[in-house]
């Protein structure tokens, strides 16, 4: 199997490539969605030369299919609903309170754990971009684009390092730009993509949006990264 990335991090120095227009912008401020989304915005910001904050967004998943996301809830009381998905497999109105009622004690957890005593970055009037570490179905980024625009964002940019063609079809009447910077047809999964997809921990995410915040530094320009 040929894997594209090596890691996240290197995911994100490549998708940053496909994001130069927005590097060095006043205006930018780059949202990674935990857990796995967070190393790779990293790297987007680091490049870009822009803040990045972290979105916490919980996919709704029911009980035996946890790789089938109904759904998705994001932090400030967002979510997305996939109705006729839940009518097509016949769960109940009360499934679905649990899953989002779950997503939801997931969501706080996460805003204690990697906020702290950190407010959110102000969004209103931004053109924020969300950073995944690539999607299979629309469901966690609607969210996430739904949560921004409640907060203000002026422009919600959609970017991933894989993800399937008709889920960035489906995302592009939702955002000003979806940036996808592979799209394989025949898609199976995101961790096929990554040599290395091990889950960041807890710690790491957050030394990274420290390191984040310390730093606010101009990384080199993105084309340095060509050579």
């Amino acid at each position: 199997m040929i894997h594209h990335y090596n890691d996240r991090r290197d995911a994100g120095r490549a998708l940053a490539l496909y994001l130069v227009p927005y590097a060095g912008r006043e205006d930018v401020t780059v949202l990674g969605l935990p857990r796995g989304g967070v190393p790779v915005a990293f790297e987007v910001a680091q490049g870009l030369g822009a803040p990045l904050d972290v979105l916490p967004v919980r996919p709704l998943v029911v009980p035996g299919r946890p790789e089938l996301a109904v759904g998705a809830v994001a932090a400030g009381g967002v979510g997305f609903l996939d109705e006729g998905l839940v009518s097509r497999m016949g769960i109940s109105r009360r499934t679905v309170e649990a899953a989002v009622a779950g997503a939801e004690q997931e969501l706080a957890r996460m805003e204690l754990t990697y906020r702290a005593d950190r407010p959110p970055l102000e969004l209103v009037g931004r053109t924020v971009i969300l950073v995944d570490d690539g999607l299979t179905t629309s469901a966690t980024m609607r969210a996430a684009i739904a949560a921004v625009r409640r907060r203000g964002a002026a422009r919600a940019v959609v970017a991933v390092p894989v993800a399937p063609p008709e889920t960035c079809e489906e995302l592009a009447p939702l955002a000003e730009a979806v940036v996808c910077a592979a799209v394989p047809e025949a898609f199976v999964c995101i961790d096929s993509w990554y040599a290395d997809f091990a889950p960041p921990t807890d710690d790491a995410i957050d030394d990274l949006l420290q390191a984040a915040q310390r730093s606010r530094a101009r990384a080199p320009a993105p084309e340095q990264w060509l050579g």
